[in-house]
């Protein structure tokens, strides 16, 4: 604490001591500062890209008096430079910000070299090797860590003068390398475009404190892009050139004339493709619009020819397998089987307790005995984990079958097919179009497909409506299964999941011990009450689950009271409160524990971790700054800025939980959530839980999710190509 009578009137100058707090999204720091004849450390509040201790500062602002921390100064500016003191270098390299390098290793370095260290590191790394505990491994892991940080510290200080949280520095650096600064310098739109978290708005303020006029081509063409990169995150595949034009000209504030000026740049240098769709103008992204003919082409292909599998006599069939496995087959399972075993390509839908799974069974059966080969997946390891325990054959996620690659494509694709006579796809209705046009790429010339899913659960989180365009376009044989069998009917989980799929409300009161309730409250704190008891107490000592593990809270949307948000802040308060023995660091306005459930929210090919997946947070290092989290068995090492790639998932959206099943789940419901309370929203939700699923909430609000049942129209050319055969692109514009 700062001497009270004889306070600097201006500033100061000195040795960071200790960093007491830093958020890298805001900047904001509290440090306590060594001066120069001065007792106690002083402290000082401010604004910095980035600081450590050791680090000299000079810091400019006001004193004032603080009641709990006595006098402290408030910093207008802060301005930090390298340690050139043995002891300041002692405490920078140890405070944890190279990789490979603790306090013991700093007192060694510097004790060794001097103030000569930071050389040595730089240009002489061989010599560190003369300290004892070093060897080659860990000398290029603090050489590499050491270059990075100078590259990741610079990008922080570039994105702190212009705004935007210095959090994203590291997701700069490993995309854009060390040239990240001049890139964003010469075309701040790509940070909007690329750097996930980093908005429009942001990027668009850096461009005006780098001198791009309003009116700037280069603004309206990351305008172009960032609407339509809005618009495949909300499932379109394109959009009506009308559209694209007036949201981007109400977006940058400027006239349509002059975005259509940037339209036909973006087209004429190839990174937009206008197309007539359905008697309008669409744009696509050419990635988008290539796959959508890729998917169009393979399945009318495929529609056109007969299947390529041995000859099979169907009765004797049917009698054979349904002795074997001694089960009758219903009507609709006899159609799709007669279906599935006479066409290369078909579609099987349903909802549950119709024996989609004995269907499946009873196929690869005779299949396996004609000594056809097969391949079973789904999109993601949960349902592909389920898939593999209900046929007993392996099945495994879509990008495994294809084998992706760091680079985030597919080893597997027309010049290096998958080498199978039929591929099974199981929760086909999560599944999108690129990753349906990679799998199409990657079937073998003489294979066969079979999709299998439930068109009245949530299309995909990706773009497209694969689903339910290949059912409305009638372009390959589909056949739905009906009869729900009597065994499932006993479940009321079953008979809710049909009743709100038939716009009915499932029924309120629920005898003792019944796998499906509805719990009416309604005011928004007591249903949050409710969840929270629910999840802690009630449900694991009905069922005798983990609360962490086998209990899922579903929500609609993120925001509000009873929003993800709250619910997980809420949730891990309860289920994995802070303890001394239980680390902690907070990013992205996030804390993360370990013991937290969390969930990874996009697509990682390094790390072979796929959106929706959910994990554990094993441990938490601060000295090496990485987390490990912990997915079915497997750690998985996050940099600490790589954390926005992961968040809690003591709640999760209904639409991150499609593919997935939980031994129990519970739905808020609210009329907060009105935007969202949609039917195939609520039947998702309930088609997740295994042995019990609690919907707790408002009467109107159930009943409200049930009625609404227009789904949003996905823009996009899929419908209209699998109908017709698709068209060419446009000429000139």
């Amino acid at each position: 604490m700062a001497d009270r009578s004889n306070p600097p009137s201006d500033g100061l100058s000195g040795l960071v001591e200790r960093v007491t707090f830093h958020n890298e999204d805001t900047g904001f720091a509290v440090l306590k500062v060594k001066v120069q004849g001065r007792r106690d450390l002083v402290a000082v509040v401010g604004t910095v890209a980035a600081v450590s201790p050791g680090e000299w500062i000079t810091a400019e602002g006001r004193w004032e008096s603080n009641r709990d921390h006595g006098m402290q100064l408030r910093a207008t500016e802060i301005r930090c430079q390298a340690p050139t003191s043995a002891q300041g270098i002692e405490k920078y390299l140890g405070s944890g910000l190279i990789k490979g390098i603790g306090p013991v290793y700093a007192k060694k370095m510097v004790a060794k070299f001097g103030e000569k260290i930071f050389d040595i590191i730089e240009k002489s790394s061989v010599r560190l090797e003369e300290i004892e505990g070093i060897g080659e491994g860990r000398r290029q892991q603090i050489k590499a860590a050491w270059a990075e940080q100078r590259v990741v510290r610079d990008i922080m200080v570039f994105l702190h003068s212009h705004g935007i949280s210095t959090s994203r520095a590291l997701r700069v650096f490993k995309l854009y390398g060390e040239e990240a600064i001049a890139r964003v310098r010469d075309n701040p739109y790509l940070l909007a475009r690329d750097i996930p978290g980093i908005g429009f708005k942001s990027a668009d303020a850096v461009g005006e404190k780098l001198g791009f006029g309003h009116d700037s081509i280069l603004r309206a063409r990351g305008g172009l892009q960032h609407i339509l990169a809005r618009a495949t995150g909300e499932g379109h595949t394109g959009l009506p050139q009308s559209v694209l034009l007036a949201q981007t000209a109400e977006l940058l504030g400027v006239g349509e004339d002059i975005v259509s000026g940037a339209l036909q740049r973006e087209v004429a240098d190839g990174q937009l493709v206008g197309e007539d769709i359905a008697g309008q103008t669409t744009m696509f992204l050419p990635s988008l619009r290539a796959a959508e003919l890729t998917i169009a082409a393979t399945l009318q292909r495929l529609a056109s020819q007969p299947p390529k599998l041995p000859d099979v006599d169907f009765d004797k069939a049917l009698g054979w397998v349904q002795e074997k496995t001694g089960k009758l087959l219903s009507p609709s399972q006899t159609q799709a089987l007669r279906t599935v075993l006479g066409a290369r390509v078909a579609v099987i839908t349903g909802g549950p307790g119709v024996g989609k799974t004995t269907l499946l069974d009873s196929l690869l059966k005779i299949l396996g005995a004609k000594k056809v080969r097969f391949q079973l997946c789904a999109p993601t390891g949960r349902a592909a984990k389920r898939m593999g325990e209900s046929t007993g054959h392996r099945a495994q996620t879509i990008h495994r079958l294809l084998e992706f690659l760091p680079s985030g494509g597919f080893k597997r694709g027309p010049k290096h097919p998958l080498d199978t006579d039929l591929v099974v796809v199981d929760e086909f209705s999560m599944v999108d179009v690129p990753l349906m046009a990679s799998l199409c790429r990657a079937l073998p010339p003489a294979g066969s497909l079979l999709l299998v899913g439930d068109p009245d659960q949530l299309p995909s989180v990706g773009p497209g409506s694969v689903l339910s365009d290949l059912l409305v376009s009638g372009a390959v044989p589909s056949v739905r299964l009906t009869e729900i069998f009597r065994q499932a009917e006993a479940s009321r989980i079953v008979r809710a999941a049909h009743d709100v799929r038939h716009g009915r409300v499932p029924e309120e009161a629920a005898e003792k011990g019944a796998d499906f309730a509805f719990l009416h409250r309604e005011e928004p704190e007591e249903i949050a009450r409710l969840v929270l008891r629910l999840v802690r107490e009630e449900i694991p000592k009905r069922l005798g689950l983990d609360p962490v593990r086998d209990v899922q809270v579903l929500a609609p949307m993120h925001r509000g009271s009873l929003g993800i948000r709250e619910l997980n802040a809420a949730l891990q308060a309860a289920l994995n409160p802070p303890r001394d023995d239980r680390p902690e660091i907070e990013r992205f306005g996030t804390k993360f524990r370990t013991g937290d459930k969390v969930l990874q929210t996009r697509n990682n090919y390094d790390k072979e971790i796929f959106n929706g997946d959910i994990g554990r947070v094993a441990a938490i290092d601060a000295e090496a700054r990485e987390v490990g989290i912990d997915f079915d068995g497997r750690r998985v090492i996050y940099q600490f800025g790589e954390l926005d790639e992961v968040e809690p998932a003591y709640a999760i959206s209904i639409h991150k939980s499609q593919g997935s099943e939980f031994p129990a789940v519970v739905i808020p419901l609210a009329m907060q959530h009105f935007l969202l309370l949609q039917r195939n929203l609520l039947y998702t939700g309930i088609t997740r839980g295994k042995q019990l699923v609690v919907v707790a909430g408002q009467r109107k609000a159930l009943a409200t999710a049930v009625r609404q049942n227009e789904t949003r129209k996905r823009h996009g050319g899929l419908l209209a190509r699998l109908s017709a055969g698709g068209s060419a692109p446009l000429g000139e514009m």
